[in-house]
């Protein structure tokens, strides 16, 4: 059928590891029309949330170097994989290298540029991940 598009197909996990920072967002899409009389309409365009995370970790060198690979083996924002929300997860705070495990898996997609800063020892990186249909 032309213009179908095929649901994202992830092949692999985000290594895992800790974050100085973790926040979870959820939002719905809404259409909203407005009228010149300040009334408005709206409605759903989906019946899901869409979910988007936003992680700040604190890195050693291995750690870095195996994460910024993984971002790179994706392209970036461009290939989806898989994310564990380690609230989600059971037991919590568990990830699966295999992909298997589908409690708290998500399949998602880097949202920004890769953005790193260096300190004595470690290295601070954050990035945001969002959910694919």
């Amino acid at each position: 059928m032309p213009g179908s598009v095929q649901n994202a197909a992830p092949l692999t996990v985000m290594p895992s590891s800790l974050s100085r920072s973790f926040a979870h967002d959820r939002s719905y899409p809404v259409v909203e029309s407005e009228y010149r009389n300040g009334e408005s309409q709206r409605s759903v365009q989906a019946a899901n949330s869409r979910k988007r995370w936003r992680l700040a970790k604190r890195l050693t060198s291995t750690q870095l170097t195996s994460l910024r690979d993984f971002y790179d083996a994706r392209k970036g924002p461009t290939e989806p994989f898989y994310f564990y929300d380690p609230y989600e997860t059971n037991p919590k705070f568990s990830t699966d290298p295999t992909g298997q495990a589908i409690a708290g898996r998500y399949t998602v997609r880097f949202t920004s540029e890769w953005n790193q800063s260096v300190d004595l020892g470690r290295a601070d990186v954050n990035i945001e991940l969002i959910e694919l249909a």
